[in-house]
């Protein structure tokens, strides 16, 4: 007993740990930050969900505007073929097509590391 007093003169704020008052403000507080259903850890990863949700809506927003913007250009008959010959090769019918492929160009950025 003598310990603990000697523990309590040094540090006096420890008096005010025993009061009942003091601990139900503490259990309370435990409580509502890491055993709740709506805890302060539960509501952090729920936020990060939110932001990613956000930023997918962002992302398909974006995309909706450029897939849009591509269905306008191609309502244009020169558009659609013009489209058809740079996709799918297309070609007319007394015409060759020479397809051109450039080399990796991450293998030229290595070459050029070395």
């Amino acid at each position: 007993m003598e310990k603990l007093k000697k523990i309590v003169a040094r540090f006096p704020f420890l008096r005010y740990l025993g009061n009942k008052y003091i601990l139900v403000l503490f259990g309370f507080l435990i409580w509502m930050l890491f055993l709740d259903n709506y805890s302060y850890l539960e509501h952090r990863i729920l936020n990060k969900e939110i932001n990613e949700l956000e930023d997918n809506i962002n992302y398909y927003t974006n995309e909706i505007y450029k897939d849009s913007v591509k269905i306008k250009k191609l309502k244009n008959d020169a558009e659609i073929e013009k489209y058809a010959r740079e996709k799918y090769y297309m070609k007319h019918e007394n015409e060759d097509v020479y397809i051109i492929e450039h080399e990796n160009t991450n293998a030229q950025e290595n070459s050029n590391i070395e």
